[in-house]
């Protein structure tokens, strides 16, 4: 080893990241969780040649807002990478921002992936992080990752089941002495429900809105089970007459919106239940399955699940 990877090694601590289709989480061993920013890059365009110029934070209040010639992109769809070098360029910022900008920074990366995602897809997530300076990168499927943090008895011979619901995907499994005994991985998460949101504002009310808008929505009424007649404003243009429009929905709104894409997580839920061998299925009567990811802070998210199989706790 030279003195560069040497004082390298030294200098930079192992760290864990998230790569997530919303949101990007570092972690850094012995300190938690240090960043979590979402998965969003500014680029500009100037004489035919392009550069970030901003990352995270920054870059999300761009989304919808930006000029001709900068371009607020999302790299990551559906949970792997649909813009390599925009990715590797998010990679090194966040390593940047966690090493404190140290010129040494050279870290051992582990990195979550989608139990979905191909052989290609993690190559590309491994490449990216590789360019963007680590030293070495390990990956680890969500689901896996998400019961470790849950402090689940995956190495025991018992059953777990983990529901993972993040930005581009859901993760469903059911994992049993170290492994994934049965895996799927749904491409509908948050923003699919962002999506729902959008349609179903053009179509009950011939309103456009944009993904803040929509994300805006899922947080502040957004109800997996309407309760009361709470009411929220929504801006946007009118599709007939062309000018901004403002109206107020209700959580019956957002929960008649959002009613196919939980139904399809429904369906996912017990798809896994059906694959579950005989006496792994009768430790999740016991076990339950466990909500993780951001989507699981959805209002009666749990509650749903649970009068949809009776016999299943849900703890988040």
């Amino acid at each position: 080893m030279g003195i560069l990877g040497g004082i390298s090694k030294i200098w930079s601590q192992d760290m864990a990241i998230d790569l997530g289709t919303a949101n990007t989480l570092v972690v850094l061993k012995g300190q938690g969780v240090v960043l979590n920013e979402p998965s969003v890059v500014a680029v500009v365009e100037e004489k035919g040649k392009k550069s970030v110029l901003a990352v995270g934070d920054e870059a999300k209040t761009m989304l919808g807002r930006t000029p001709g010639n900068i371009s607020a992109i999302r790299p990551l769809r559906d949970g792997v990478i649909a813009d390599f070098i925009v990715t590797e360029e998010m990679i090194k910022h966040f390593i940047k921002k966690v090493h404190k900008r140290s010129t040494f920074a050279n870290p051992r990366i582990l990195i979550c992936v989608p139990t979905g995602s191909t052989p290609v897809e993690r190559k590309a997530i491994q490449d990216s992080a590789l360019a963007a300076g680590a030293r070495r990168v390990q990956l680890i499927e969500e689901p896996i990752a998400a019961a470790i943090g849950a402090n689940l008895p995956i190495s025991e011979a018992t059953g777990s089941m983990v529901v993972d619901i993040g930005g581009g995907t859901t993760e469903v499994a059911v994992l049993s002495l170290g492994g994934v005994v049965y895996s799927k991985s749904l491409r509908i998460a948050g923003d699919a429900m962002d999506g729902a949101l959008k349609d179903y504002m053009r179509k009950e009310y011939n309103l456009l809105i944009g993904d803040s808008s929509a994300e805006k929505i899922k947080k502040e009424i957004g109800t997996a089970i309407p309760t009361n007649n709470n009411t929220y404003p929504v801006k946007g243009r009118d599709l007939r007459s062309g000018t901004p429009k403002e109206v107020n929905i209700t959580e019956e709104d957002s929960s008649e919106a959002l009613s196919g894409i939980l139904r399809e997580m429904v369906n996912g839920i017990k798809d896994a239940l059906e694959n579950t061998p005989p006496e792994l299925s009768a430790d999740l009567v016991d076990m339950g399955l466990t909500l993780t990811g951001g989507g699981a802070l959805f209002l009666f998210l749990k509650r749903l699940f649970v009068s949809r199989m009776i016999f299943l706790s849900c703890p988040i």
